[in-house]
């Protein structure tokens, strides 16, 4: 059964740093388009960032230049990495895998559980 697992979220000041992971289970990461996404509360689910499924990347505007998709094939895992963290930052954050139909971000059926990320003094 596939699973995607999700980790690294916590809490931290503003200005700070996280580095969020996703590892899959039966499903090898390498070969799709898997993305970031991120539901506040109170608020809908928005895309974060994603690597498409020609293998470029997107970033919403609120997040370019202080978050940075990445993958190591090598560990099955995916990692959002986010610099310069400000309180609306603040959601649970999920990562899943990008539609085979899909030219932008849209997500497909894989999810995982989510990451809290709170950021807070």
């Amino acid at each position: 059964q596939v699973q995607l697992v999700e980790s690294g979220g916590g809490l931290v000041q503003p200005g700070g740093s996280l580095r969020l992971s996703c590892t899959a289970s039966e499903l090898i990461l390498a070969y799709y388009g898997v993305g970031w996404f991120r539901q506040a509360p109170g608020k809908e689910r928005e895309g974060v960032t994603c690597f498409k499924v020609d293998g470029d990347t997107s970033y919403i505007d609120s997040v370019k230049g202080r978050f940075t998709i990445s993958r190591d094939n090598d560990k099955n895992t995916v990692y959002l990495q986010m610099e310069n963290l400000k309180p609306e930052d603040t959601a649970v954050y999920y990562c899943a895998v990008i539609s085979d139909f899909s030219e932008g971000c849209d997500p497909g059926e894989w999810w995982g559980r989510g990451t809290q990320v709170t950021v807070s003094t």
